[in-house]
């Protein structure tokens, strides 16, 4: 009887683990089996991959596969939806409407299911560019400008295709920013992304009314380049949402120009073989003479005075109807302003700005007084010059060129001697506000600007052709001074480093006579400024003089370089300057 009662109880503990068993085995497949599942994705796979591998040994190298397919994808798309960040939109969000066509642009990682609120969200796909693709790639230090062997060329960095797309109301991108990292501006991700964007903005973005202007909506903790970005077309901040309405022209012009200085701006040579590049109709838009000026800009001492005054004069010659504008600040004399007046600019007074990172009474404590420039609204644009700078041919034509254009210097930075900027108070405001923050490679204006506008575009060297001779070479020296003295002029412009040509004797350049100068002598670019300055009216050249303490800097260095047995033969030289003797 106890056997028989035992029976149907075992049966039934049977039954009931049975019933158990499929019921978690249903809820192991159901987790197996559900992709959208948070817990799938976060914890199955390596689960699963573990017991495979230990059970069914024969199936490993499938399993391999599927491995390797998996960290292929979590590499693709490292943020996958179950991890999408929550992140609360911009309130000016609301401000712009519905039933937009909205491109996205980087934004994987974000949630943009209230943006999908006003419209619809497009997601942009591009290649991401290679992580070996460096800034020097597409700013390098020298490229074959006069294609002497196959002429410059540009790496390629990925863009989406444009033509997939139709217009866009806005565009919404996600800029990478590696701050406080070093060189965290040059990150060529961080400039691939904002070229999408502003292409984007120009090729699929409507024109038109102000008001159905494509809006350009940024998410980034750095504030974006301001070389596409301007502040001027800044709409709204929003923490880090950013509002740009840009300007299309302007902004069309800077994609439609190379993508680094790895290629010039203005070509020097056509497609066909020696033929020249074709300016005419560049020359044709920028013959009408606009709100556009020179300028340059004299602060603190008196010694550049004769530099400015040829300056003027040399740009005169070219036949430029631009205005001339020069800054000054209280250093300089009522007479000499008066003389610098006769020569051709208007002046306009300044207060001298303080590099806070300079020593105090160093050459360049106050040198951020460059800066004024951007303050000179009344101008669209501004072609600045250095005052030790001289014009051979007409350089209107630059005009037509955006900021920042200018000429390369060492490595992928440009030189500011000669450089095309944009007026703006904004932008004027912003270098204020950053001036303590940012570090200058050279404690001077030109490595704070090569900071922030690390995006540029190449001007042939002859546009400020660098009176140097770094490798020493005859070759060097042959091919340099023949530049120097053609007639008519090959080069638009002589930038004179090292000791100045109203700073020697006019017999011969006086940089010979200092070992650490010898770099920077010329006697052909010499003699050329001087052609200048003797064009020039007598009254203006009389501003030219050497001071008694120069003249006595002279005669000693010329002592010097005699006893160090100087092989070149210049500190022998019988001087023969009027302006020695008076």
């Amino acid at each position: 009887m106890s056997i028989t009662r035992a029976l149907p109880s075992k049966s039934l503990v049977i039954r009931i683990n049975l019933v158990f068993l499929a019921f978690f085995l249903f809820i192991y497949a159901f987790l197996l089996l559900r992709p959208s599942s948070s817990l799938y994705r976060d914890g199955a796979p390596p689960l699963v991959r573990c017991s495979l591998r230990e059970c069914h040994q024969k199936v490993d190298k499938g399993i391999q596969m599927k491995a390797v397919l998996e960290e292929t994808n979590q590499t693709k798309n490292p943020n996958p939806k179950g991890k999408m960040g929550k992140r609360e939109k911009p309130s000016f969000l609301n401000e712009m409407g519905k039933w937009m066509k909205i491109g996205i642009v980087n934004m994987e990682e974000e949630d943009l299911s209230e943006w999908k609120m006003h419209g619809e969200t497009i997601p942009i796909q591009f290649e991401k560019v290679s992580e070996l693709f460096e800034w020097k790639d597409l700013f390098p230090e020298w490229i074959d400008e006069e294609e002497e062997i196959d002429g410059p060329l540009c790496p390629e960095i990925p863009m989406p295709k444009f033509e997939n797309h139709g217009s866009m109301d806005m565009v919404v991108a996600k800029l990478p920013c590696k701050y406080p990292q070093e060189g965290w501006g040059r990150d060529v991700f961080r400039l691939q992304v904002h070229l999408v964007v502003a292409n984007l903005a120009v090729k699929n973005g409507r024109r038109g009314w102000s008001a159905k202007t494509t809006k350009v909506v940024l998410l980034s903790k750095c504030r974006p380049m301001v070389e596409l970005f301007r502040c001027d077309d800044l709409v709204r901040q929003e923490g880090e949402w950013w509002w740009f309405e840009p300007e299309m022209a302007r902004l069309e012009q800077k994609v439609a120009l190379p993508v680094g200085s790895c290629n010039l701006a203005l070509p020097l040579w056509g497609k066909g073989i020696d033929e020249v590049y074709d300016l005419s109709k560049i020359m044709t838009k920028t013959s009408t003479v606009k709100r556009e000026a020179y300028a340059t800009v004299l602060h603190s001492s008196e010694s550049y005075v004769c530099g400015a005054i040829t300056l003027a004069q040399s740009l005169l010659r070219t036949g430029t109807k631009r205005d001339l504008i020069l800054l000054l600040d209280n250093s300089i004399s009522v007479p000499k302003r008066n003389a610098l007046a006769r020569a051709g600019w208007k002046i306009r007074l300044i207060t001298r700005i303080r590099n806070p990172k300079a020593e105090k009474h160093s050459y360049n404590e106050y040198n951020y007084s460059k800066f004024r420039l951007w303050q000179l609204t009344g101008y669209d644009k501004i072609i600045f010059i250095d005052s030790d700078v001289v014009v051979l041919r007409n350089l209107d034509l630059f005009f037509h060129f955006p900021q920042m254009s200018a000429t390369g210097n060492d490595g992928s930075i440009f030189n500011s001697g000669i450089m095309v900027i944009e007026p703006s108070n904004c932008t004027f405001e912003l270098f204020m506000e950053i001036r303590n923050e940012v570090v200058s490679y050279n404690g001077g204006d030109q490595g704070f600007l090569n900071e922030v506008f690390v995006w540029w575009h190449r001007f042939p060297r002859r546009v400020n052709f660098l009176k140097n001779f770094w490798s020493n070479t005859s070759f060097e020296a042959s091919m340099k001074n023949q530049l120097f003295g053609s007639d008519p002029p090959k080069l638009y412009a002589i930038h004179y480093l090292g000791l100045k040509p109203w700073q020697c004797y006019r017999d011969y350049d006086c940089n010979w006579d200092l070992a650490d100068q010898k770099v920077y002598a010329s006697d052909v670019a010499h003699a050329r400024w001087w052609r200048v300055h003797d064009a020039m009216d007598k009254e203006l050249q009389g501003l030219c003089g050497l001071t008694e303490r120069r003249k006595i800097e002279l005669e000693w260095d010329r002592k010097k370089a005699r006893e160090a047995g100087s092989s070149d033969g210049h500190c022998r030289i019988n001087v023969t300057d009027p302006r020695r003797f008076v």
